[in-house]
């Protein structure tokens, strides 16, 4: 979460922008998102340099000797506002739209048509200048900012768009364990937030990965996807997989529910919050989607997208709103049937409903189920998520409950799991139990709370203790009335 210093220096950019003209909220985060880009294009190259003199070896950066000057550090301390100005128009930004410019990466496809919208050399110093002061040491911390900008786009969640927290991205990843070899798709990848923390996982814990010329091929061309229908959020997904140093993501328009999806089978995992909220017409929807659930709900169909576009054995860890693990209607139990029956549901965990605040109150879920095609669910592992680390409030302020690091470890020891009781917060449910009920998945269904028994005191002791404590008071009251007469 963005607090304190950096939320308030975030904010001023943010004024300064607001006060220059740029109002539309996405044009203010596209603009800001460019500033930072090429700020942190600079970093990244200073860090490289610095390393390869440190090894003692020749590097050939991404600034050539005629583009140095569109380095931040050096342009940032020409001597006039115009010259910056200039230099940033003319030299920077036409540089940064041809990085990549091989025609096919998706670098190359969304910045294309990018524009530098800030009208003026002042305005452009104050921005330079609020810019070069935040401290963005982290992924995480530029995870946040990315986050927190979003967060004022005055049309966030009317679509059902709400942004994942960056901790529970990183508790689902952390849950699958992606692998060097993976085909990671996010079909609905807004800032390609779940990509971005993927490829952190495999840094951390593969890193032998990059040793491997084939597998460093993959990772750099082959291993992240991910579609989305905002062209400027293709623009800044893009960018942020480039700044995380993925050099070819493949990041497309796409609107994933469509007949224009052709995919199928394509990808060993599935990373994804859909949106939630949505009608669709029939007409707008694949037909192969309707097959396995006739509806027009987003969330629904995301599900038999889900199980079309993976391999056999690839997984899925996505974000369901309540309503699908319990709901009523034919197409609810179609999708869950299909997930139950003809694959293998490896786990519903039930996230509390501030998880989203403040954007947006929804209770929610997370599904984890591996395609199988032929069945295999056998007993289906629930957790019931009470705290994630922050208050379930509106402020989101961190707090010492947090059942992620649990969630994480029993999910890895699902062996140790089989004798935990209905009364705790984690334990197994048959499948033959979950088909006899309606297939629902809703946590509640199933567990079991533990009443214990309270021995209240006689109505007669009661009542003595009442008269006595009555008396008490009145004899207080006496006596403080005869202190004021006299």
């Amino acid at each position: 979460m963005i607090t304190g210093e950096l939320k308030s220096k975030i904010d001023k950019i943010w004024e300064v922008f607001w006060t220059g003209g740029i109002t539309n909220p996405l044009e203010v985060i596209e603009q800001f998102t460019y500033l930072l880009f090429i700020k942190q294009l600079d970093d990244v190259e200073t860090i490289k340099e610095t390393e390869a003199s440190f090894l003692g070896l020749e590097y050939e950066g991404m600034f050539p000797a005629e583009f140095q000057q569109c380095r931040w550090s050096k342009f940032k301390n020409l001597g006039s506002a115009e010259e910056i100005y200039n230099v940033v128009l003319n030299g920077v930004f036409p540089f940064i739209k041809n990085l990549h410019q091989d025609g096919d990466s998706a670098y190359a496809k969304y910045m294309g048509d990018a524009i530098f919208k800030v009208p003026t050399p002042a305005m452009l110093t104050k921005l330079i200048d609020g810019i070069d002061s935040l401290n963005l040491g982290d992924a995480d911390t530029k995870g946040d900012l990315y986050e927190y900008l979003l967060s004022k786009v005055a049309t966030a969640g009317t679509n059902g768009q709400f942004r994942t927290p960056r901790h529970i991205i990183k508790m689902m990843v952390d849950l699958v364990k992606p692998t060097p070899s993976d085909v990671i798709i996010d079909p609905a990848m807004g800032s390609a937030g779940f990509l971005v923390e993927a490829q952190n996982y495999l840094r951390v814990h593969e890193a032998d990965l990059f040793l491997n010329a084939g597998l460093r091929e993959h990772f750099n061309n082959d291993m992240f996807h991910g579609f989305d229908i905002d062209t400027t959020m293709l623009r800044i997904g893009a960018m942020n997989m480039l700044l995380h140093g993925v050099d070819n993501p493949k990041i497309e328009y796409r609107d994933s529910l469509s007949e224009m999806n052709t995919d199928n089978e394509n990808y060993t995992l599935v990373l994804a919050n859909p949106p939630f909220k949505g009608s669709l017409d029939y007409e707008a929807v694949s037909v192969d989607l309707l097959k396995v659930t006739k509806t027009k709900k987003t969330e629904l169909l995301f599900l038999a997208l889900f199980l079309r576009i993976l391999k056999n054995g690839g997984k899925a860890a996505v974000i369901v709103p309540d309503g699908v693990l319990f709901g009523s209607s034919n197409a609810h139990k179609q999708i869950r049937k299909e997930i139950v029956d003809n694959n293998k549901l490896d786990a519903v965990i039930s996230m509390p409903s501030g998880v989203f605040k403040p954007y947006a109150g929804v209770s929610t879920a997370i599904l984890i189920f591996t395609k199988t095609g032929a069945g295999g669910t056998d007993n289906v592992w629930f957790y019931d998520m009470k705290s994630d680390g922050f208050s379930l409030d509106d402020k989101r302020q961190p707090v010492n409950d947090n059942d992620i690091p649990d969630i994480v470890q029993r999910f890895s020891n699902l062996e140790k799991e089989i004798d935990r009781k209905r009364t705790e917060q984690s334990f197994f449910v048959p499948v033959e139990e979950i088909k006899n009920n309606a297939y629902d998945l809703s946590i509640n269904k199933y567990k079991e709370i533990e009443y214990e028994e309270v021995q209240y005191d006689a109505p007669t002791v009661i009542l003595k203790r009442i008269n006595k404590l009555e008396d008490e008071i009145q004899r207080g009251l006496i006596e403080l009335g005869k202190m004021l007469e006299g």
